[in-house]
């Protein structure tokens, strides 16, 4: 005989739900008001991430010295243009982005679908 899980605690795990969706919903309201208030800090990261970046790409692929010279220079004229649209995409995703991350740290593994049906279907099987 299958036995089904009682009403209350149904209701209870659906309010636990609902809860922690309305946590993380304020994790990321929190997080985009903290981009925000911090923007001089994200630029100035964005800025720092781009100068390593394109330095360490550029000495891998180029190796000739006047060639490896030259996209430097091209580098740093392209830096206002990746500067604006790296901020303006990362305002917009990153405390989404941020936000499921975090989720995914503080969750556990869910049990195997259906493993309670299956324990009370092995510890009472029926005879054909």
């Amino acid at each position: 005989m299958l036995m089904t899980s009682n009403s209350s605690d149904v209701a209870i795990t659906i309010r636990e739900k609902q809860l922690a969706d309305e946590h993380m919903k304020d994790v990321e309201l929190l997080l985009e008001n903290m981009f925000k208030r911090e923007e001089a800090t994200l630029q100035l990261v964005i800025d720092r991430l781009y100068d390593i970046g394109s330095n360490n790409l550029i000495n891998y692929r180029v190796k000739p010295r006047r060639l490896n010279r030259l996209m430097k220079w091209i580098a740093r004229l392209t830096k206002p243009a990746f500067h604006y649209l790296a901020v303006r995409w990362s305002k917009k995703n990153c405390p989404k982005l941020i936000a499921q991350w975090l989720q995914t740290q503080v969750e556990f593994p869910k049990p195997a679908l259906g493993s309670e049906v299956l324990d009370a279907y092995n510890s009472n099987p029926q005879a054909d």
